[in-house]
């Protein structure tokens, strides 16, 4: 099948990103159709990687690294509690500094309780369906800059390679429509190449401090989560031989 030669093309061509850039000439020798199409494909998420965090302020060094340190560990005693294995919490960032930023509101008793900060944030990989619970749990024990989940696929090359592949058979279309009118016949692909989409930018994580100490005083539920559809797009140029 012309497809199928087609997909297989676009898996020995596609890495050749810096022939995008070849200049085909034009003039009566040239017997190609040069076609640029761009396609995707998507599947449902497998894979969670949710974003939870906390920030606490101190007077002092010492006092602020001991807040921090207790929320620190009560956050990971409840993760493990809920069933997250270790394996699956990675150290994000964590950092203790002294507090440049002042609210103009705040009085000068509240600037004093908060000359320094202390911020220290974590991933956590799970099933789609587990995402809200490890979010909920998270909060619950004082991660209240948390919110953010990244909704992956754990087979991104070859999702990736599924969009190519349907970019290059879109391609292989308009070059037939283009023979037609042309009144030739299409022979083959002589070349390919593809090229990756740019990576998306990651959003601001939500703030959820005010959520955090509500959820410690009330038996609230989790948030109502539902895993977003991964989807990768593809950009193929292909040029086929006419006669």
């Amino acid at each position: 099948m012309i497809i199928r030669k087609i997909a297989v093309s676009v898996a020995a061509l596609g890495l050749l990103a810096a022939a995008q850039a070849q200049t085909i000439k034009v003039d009566k020798d040239n017997r190609t159709i040069a076609v640029t199409a761009s396609d995707k494909a998507a599947t449902n998420a497998d894979l969670a990687v949710v974003h939870i965090g906390f920030q606490v302020f101190g007077p002092d060094e010492q006092s602020t690294y001991a807040s921090g340190s207790t929320i620190s560990n009560a956050i990971m005693d409840a993760l493990k509690k809920s069933g997250v294995p270790d394996k699956a919490i990675e150290s994000e960032n964590q950092n203790l500094t002294p507090n440049n930023y002042h609210d103009p509101k705040d009085s000068e008793m509240d600037r004093a309780k908060k000359q320094f900060v202390l911020n220290q944030s974590w991933t956590v990989k799970t099933k789609p369906d587990d995402a809200a619970k490890v979010l909920h749990v998270a909060v619950e024990a004082g991660a209240n800059q948390s919110g953010q989940i990244d909704w992956q696929s754990q087979d991104m090359n070859g999702l990736q390679a599924k969009a190519a592949a349907n970019a290059l058979a879109k391609a292989q279309v308009i070059a037939q429509q283009m023979a037609q009118g042309l009144n030739v016949k299409l022979s083959g692909l002589i070349y390919a190449s593809n090229q990756a989409p740019e990576s998306p930018v990651r959003p601001m994580p939500m703030m959820m401090e005010r959520m955090g100490a509500v959820a410690k005083s009330n038996a609230f539920a989790p948030l109502a989560i539902n895993p977003r559809q991964i989807e990768e797009s593809s950009t193929v140029y292909a040029v086929f031989a006419i006669q």
